[in-house]
């Protein structure tokens, strides 16, 4: 019975422990349960919220840019594009596994996979785009069994008119990390959607922070093996803004075109808004090669070419005005009352400046000029001397009120100021003081002086109008139009400018005047000019004593730049054209027929009567169009 009694006790004693340690477990159980649900319940929701949830940006629609014609010169079009994220799954066997559906070679496996290493584990890579909608749609149905792979339609930029925008639209391309280097606090865009691509060039760079748009925000749920179930939640982004410019599509093309072969450029500009209507350079590119990535063999094409297509000679190219700056210096004489427009000076083909002779363009001289002579047939002698009288102080005050020596306001990148010096520039740039000879280059436009097409084009503008009109490309952002103020007076006396213009229109209507035979024929229609000649190399005497070297008979090189600047009509100006051919030799042969044909399609549109040329080119002008050469836009390459 004892016995008994003490195996109840035992027992009764082993169960009260064994109650204890479960009811202890079950207490810490608890304990912790609530410590996980109610102090650490929101950090665990969190997680697992994130587990299910994802949060992508979605990429703004680039906006659109127009001509002043409503033309599409910019545009997007569906790219599609597979892209990977390192989240899920061995991203190596994903990617052999996808290239036996796509072609993938090993070298671009390798590419991806370092860039996938570089990145978060959550930010995606480009794979492959601008795929055909057969390889996009296999990707797509086994995405399934590919973690982390997401097919997705994004946009891509697209320049319906290839060449012919190039150097003022330019191209975009993919974020680089040099450009999140140059910014201090770049947009999450930039660094968070793949391949995200901004403005690299014209334009499309300059107004980047226009055309961009903001990101939209799409939250997706996603399974275990991260494939998007079904998207929650879209908050779309804002477009970028749509941009028409005052560039005038056709006129652009055919502008391109009419310098086909040439290393050149021509800008044209409506004389009362500053609407700048043209402004080509050639030869150009194709931009397009730059959004879907240029090959090796194409960019190495492009920079070695001695013609520089890459370079947009109308603002960035700065070259001595030669002749055409000798209506600054005749409107800087008669506005300080050194000279009245009867005046003359006798050109014997030279004269001593200092221990120096200096020469005339035309060996034998012109006899006694006055100031419209002197514009008529470019006399230099006549330069020389009423330069001298100016001085150079009061030469570069009146080409900065002409518009040369000015870095003009216009949204594209590398526009240069030319240099117009004066003494105070070359005693602090070169150390020396400014001497009598430097005067009298400077008289004919040379010597230290550079001037862009652009500024040539607007100080054209200014000598027909008389007024401050500055040059402007934006016409209008998001149908808006942009304020276009009035320009000032220039103050000018009357006399002064009638005197200058007159000597522009001999130039291309008196039967002796350089660019007669460049002139418009239509007597509505009568264009005022200046040809002008760029010397690349200095003539020497010795050189001059076994007979001066005719241009094309010296390598490409070291020819001489063609010039030539022209408003029309005279009587009520509507448009003002720079043009210039590089080594082209004289700007009456290589520069004018140029600047004519452009101007006429200009003042008429495209379809030109024949008559508004002179009888001398109708020929010509029949071949031309029976070629095709001034109708339809096309693009060919350069000879």
């Amino acid at each position: 019975m004892a016995k008994d009694e003490d195996s109840s006790a035992n027992v009764t004693r082993r169960g009260l422990v064994l109650m204890g340690a479960q009811l202890a477990l079950i207490a810490g159980l608890g304990w912790r349960m609530r410590h996980l649900q109610v102090e650490e319940g929101e950090r665990y929701r969190l997680l697992a919220e994130e587990n299910r949830v994802n949060e992508h940006l979605i990429a703004p629609s680039r906006g659109l840019i127009f001509d002043r014609q409503g033309h599409l010169i910019a545009v997007n079009q569906q790219n599609y594009r597979v892209l990977m994220s390192r989240e899920r799954g061995n991203p190596a066997d994903t990617l052999m596994q996808l290239s036996r559906i796509i072609d993938l070679s090993p070298e671009r496996r390798a590419r991806i996979l370092r860039e996938l290493y570089d990145r978060r584990a959550f930010q995606k890579v480009t794979v492959a785009e601008h795929m055909s909608w057969e390889d996009f749609a296999r990707v797509a149905a086994n995405s399934p069994a590919l973690p982390g792979v997401e097919t997705e339609v994004g946009l891509s930029r697209h320049y319906p008119e290839a060449g012919t925008f190039a150097h003022l639209v330019g191209y975009v391309g993919p974020v680089s990390d040099y450009d999140l280097s140059q910014l201090e606090n770049p947009d999450p865009l930039l660094r968070e959607v793949p391949d995200f691509q901004i403005g690299k060039n014209g334009i499309e760079r300059r107004l980047e922070d226009n055309l961009r748009g903001s990101a939209g925000i799409s939250r997706v749920e996603i399974n275990a093996s991260g494939r998007i179930i079904r998207e929650l939640e879209r908050v779309e982004g804002r477009s970028g803004e749509d941009l028409q410019l005052t560039v005038d599509s056709g006129l652009q093309d055919y502008a391109q075109r009419r310098m086909e072969g040439e290393s050149a450029a021509t800008v044209v500009m409506d004389v009362q808004s500053g609407d700048l209507v043209a402004m080509a350079s050639a030869p150009s590119f194709d931009p397009n090669n730059f959004v879907f990535g240029i090959s090796t063999g194409d960019w190495r094409a492009l920079n070695e070419d001695e013609y520089r297509p890459l370079y947009n000679k109308a603002v960035s190219g700065v070259y001595p005005p030669g002749s055409t700056f000798k209506m600054v210096v005749a409107l800087a004489a008669m506005e300080l009352g050194l000279v009245n427009p009867n005046e003359t000076v006798f050109c014997g083909g030279s004269i001593m400046v200092g221990n120096r002779r200096a020469h005339c363009w035309r060996r034998g001289g012109h006899g006694h000029m006055n100031l419209r002579d002197s514009l008529k047939s470019s006399c230099d002698i006549y330069y020389y001397d009423i330069a001298q009288r100016i001085g150079i102080d009061r030469i570069s005050e009146m080409a900065n009120r002409l518009g040369i020596g000015i870095r003009h306001d216009i949204p594209l990148p590398a526009v240069r100021a030319g240099n117009m010096p004066d003494r105070e520039w070359k005693q602090r740039v070169h150390g020396e003081p400014w001497l009598i000879g430097d005067t009298v280059n400077s008289g004919i436009g040379q010597g230290f002086m550079l001037a862009s097409p652009l500024e040539l084009c607007v100080m054209t503008a200014r000598l027909a109008t008389g007024k401050a009109v500055s040059p402007r490309l934006v016409r209008s952002v998001n149908g808006v139009p942009q304020p276009a103020p009035e320009p000032e007076d220039l103050g000018f006396s009357a006399a002064g400018l009638a005197a200058v213009r007159g000597g522009m229109w001999a130039v291309s209507n008196d039967r002796r005047g350089t660019a007669y035979r460049s002139r418009i024929a239509d007597p509505q229609m009568v264009m005022a000019g200046k040809t002008g000649t760029s010397q690349v190399r200095r003539i020497t005497e010795a050189e001059r004593r076994t007979g001066v070297f005719r241009n094309e008979d010296l390598p490409w090189n070291r020819r001489d730049h063609a010039l030539f600047v022209a408003y029309a009509p005279f009587d009520n100006p509507r448009y003002a054209i720079a043009t210039i051919v590089e080594h082209g030799g004289g700007g009456s042969r290589a520069a004018a027929p140029i600047a004519q044909d452009v101007m006429i399609r200009a003042l008429y549109g495209p379809e030109p009567p024949l008559d508004a040329w002179p009888s001398a080119r109708h020929q010509e002008i029949r071949e031309r169009r029976r070629l095709g050469l001034d109708s339809a836009s096309v693009q060919r390459d350069r000879a």
